[in-house]
């Protein structure tokens, strides 16, 4: 005799919840296919970006201790390139409400879960691709990393890590805000974000008061153990930030998802009601 799935035990109930998730995964991967615009802008903007600051800006830049400022940089970039595309993830999510999408996923016996899961893994399949197209371009300068495999497979990691930190605040932001427009709005407050940090310039370079926020910025700790893990010159501060960083670059990312991971499972909850 056959009939409904056993979802009340814990394995089937596991088994359905991951089928769910792939299901939605593999929805994300569908529209590149029928977008692959989207995805090649994701993928060129960083590098864009990296090469602007690299040639047209880093001739006149110096870094504090010495050391070539390319090497100083592309690092950086890797850390600034986790908070590039969160909105593309924010709007796909805020479309998704608007049009009513999410309402019929919500009628569906399906987890509720594999929602937001599925995007957080299409998103970082993307993140860890963007991230490896940085690599490459960042090699072709003639920029290495002079540790060994480990300590560079670490510094992805924790860069990784970085990225799923501000997906989930983005995506908790986008449950928030609810449509494109009011997401466009809220992107334009991770730039400033961006720039106060260590990415670009030391702290030691900046204002007193400017610097110290600079070195509390979760960007600059995950650029900050990146370059020491790269083997790469970093700003060499004196403060407990600067010499904490790789605790720094564990500890914010997982502070951020310790706060806005449930923050956004129960906005998405409440959706509905």
């Amino acid at each position: 005799m056959t009939g409904a799935p056993a979802t009340d035990a814990p394995g089937p109930r596991w088994r359905w919840t991951l089928a769910d998730c792939w299901t939605m995964t593999r929805r994300g991967f569908a529209h590149w296919t029928r977008r692959p615009g989207q995805v090649i802008v994701g993928l060129v903007f960083p590098v864009m970006m990296l090469l602007m600051f690299a040639y047209f800006l880093g001739g006149g830049m110096t870094v504090a201790g010495g050391g070539d400022y390319r090497d100083f940089l592309v690092p950086g970039m890797f850390a600034l390139t986790m908070a590039f595309g969160v909105d593309s993830t924010m709007v796909a999510l805020t479309q998704d409400i608007s049009k009513g999408v999410l309402d019929r996923f919500r009628a569906m016996p399906m987890a509720q879960s594999a929602v937001l899961v599925g995007r957080s893994v299409l998103d970082l399949v993307q993140s860890a691709a963007g991230l490896l197209v940085m690599i490459g371009v960042g090699l072709a300068m003639g920029w290495r990393w002079h540790g060994g495999t480990g300590d560079a497979l670490y510094a992805v990691g924790l860069l990784l890590l970085l990225r799923l930190a501000m997906l989930w605040l983005g995506i908790h932001l986008a449950l928030v805000a609810r449509t494109p427009d009011m997401v466009q709005a809220v992107q334009i407050l991770i730039w400033p974000i961006g720039f106060l940090s260590s990415v670009f310039a030391s702290p030691r370079d900046m204002p007193a008061w400017l610097g110290t926020l600079a070195e509390w910025n979760p960007m600059s700790a995950t650029a900050a153990a990146t370059r020491s893990l790269f083997g790469n010159p970093g700003w060499e501060g004196s403060s407990w930030a600067a010499r904490h960083a790789e605790l720094l670059a564990v500890a914010w990312p997982l502070v951020l998802l310790a706060v806005f991971f449930p923050l956004a499972v129960r906005r998405f909850r409440r959706l509905g009601a």
